[in-house]
């Protein structure tokens, strides 16, 4: 059974139902992705690929996984078109350093001997692809990378005048550039329900952001974060680690059963506070991409505006130009 039939089969035709006929708005424009992989060939195995050496995933079809899940999700809106793909060797560090076939070989099959610090020289890529003057240009949106384990990447990181916690500190030295543009980082040792989680945990950061001067019942969006362990009786949609019934990080299968109002976002903004008994086969009883794809269908995507927010948070998520 693909993801598609296995999200309706756990949500139900009605829930997918009400979350289609809640959007009200098309996006203006495909979103621009400049897809950056970084996948060397490994010498000593006839040169083949370290995606085939060590058996891990191909980044295009984890590119489009990915798009497609986002693209459902979000009703259409997150419509993300790849632009140009560039294929490197291996990433630099902050401290110049690189991995060489040897080097990583050797400490992956040890597991132990990674180099540190880890992260990523970002300003090395950003200056080789003119990455900056690209987004301020409308060329492109955002950047997504794609390399193994310890290529030094955040999970999401945000760069360009005014940029934000992003899952990570914004990129410094990026102000030249009079857009925010985010960059992911993906690792394709893993799935797609990791890249999922990459992007929810920047959906979080980012609507953090826009109702941080919203105090108390203001602040919708911690509304939607609620989970019964944090808010026992008043559990809501929960956020990307705590599904409405979790009592532990990533426990998206504990089978209690908690009430909700996790249907009332379909509502949004028109909240009418009913709640219902809510149990983990309805976000996939532990899977961790349908618990993914079930949260980010919750978001609202109205139209209009609600305490000077938009209702639709998925242009938030998807333009951080828009955070005031």
């Amino acid at each position: 059974m693909g993801i598609r039939s296995r999200v309706a089969a756990w949500l139900g035709d009605r829930a997918v139902q009400d979350v289609r006929s809640s959007q009200d708005e098309s996006p203006a424009r495909r979103l621009r992705a400049l897809v950056v992989i970084h996948n060397p060939r490994i010498k000593a195995s006839n040169n083949q690929k370290l995606t085939a050496v060590l058996g891990w995933n191909d980044p295009d079809t984890l590119a489009a996984g990915y798009t497609d899940d986002l693209r459902e999700a979000s009703g259409g809106l997150a419509d993300y078109e790849i632009v140009e793909r560039i294929g490197l060797a291996w990433p630099c560090k902050a401290d110049g350093f690189r991995y060489d076939d040897v080097t990583y070989m050797q400490a992956w099959r040890q597991r132990a001997g990674f180099h540190m610090p880890d992260a990523i020289d970002y300003h090395v890529l950003l200056r080789q692809f003119a990455i900056p003057e690209r987004v301020e240009a409308g060329a492109i949106d955002e950047v997504w990378f794609f390399g193994p384990p310890y290529a030094g990447y955040w999970e999401s990181t945000m760069a360009g005048r005014g940029a934000f916690w992003c899952n990570s500190p914004p990129v410094a030295q990026t102000e030249q550039c009079r857009r925010r543009f985010v960059m992911m980082g993906f690792n394709y040792e893993r799935g797609v329900d990791c890249m999922l989680e990459n992007f929810g945990h920047r959906t979080e950061s980012i609507m953090s952001a826009v109702y941080q001067s919203h105090s108390g019942a203001r602040n919708q969006w911690a509304h939607f974060c609620r989970y019964d362990l944090s808010a026992p009786g008043r559990a809501s949609c929960g956020n990307v680690h705590f599904a409405p019934s979790s009592q532990s990080d990533y426990d998206w299968g504990n089978p209690r059963v908690v009430a909700s109002d996790c249907d009332d976002w379909f509502n949004y903004p028109h909240l009418t506070g009913a709640r219902r008994q809510a149990q983990c086969r309805e976000w996939g009883s532990g899977d961790m991409r349908l618990h993914h794809l079930w949260w980010l269908r919750h978001l609202p995507r109205a139209g209009g505006t609600l305490d000077s927010v938009l209702n639709n948070w998925w242009r938030y998520v998807l333009d951080p130009n828009l955070v005031g």
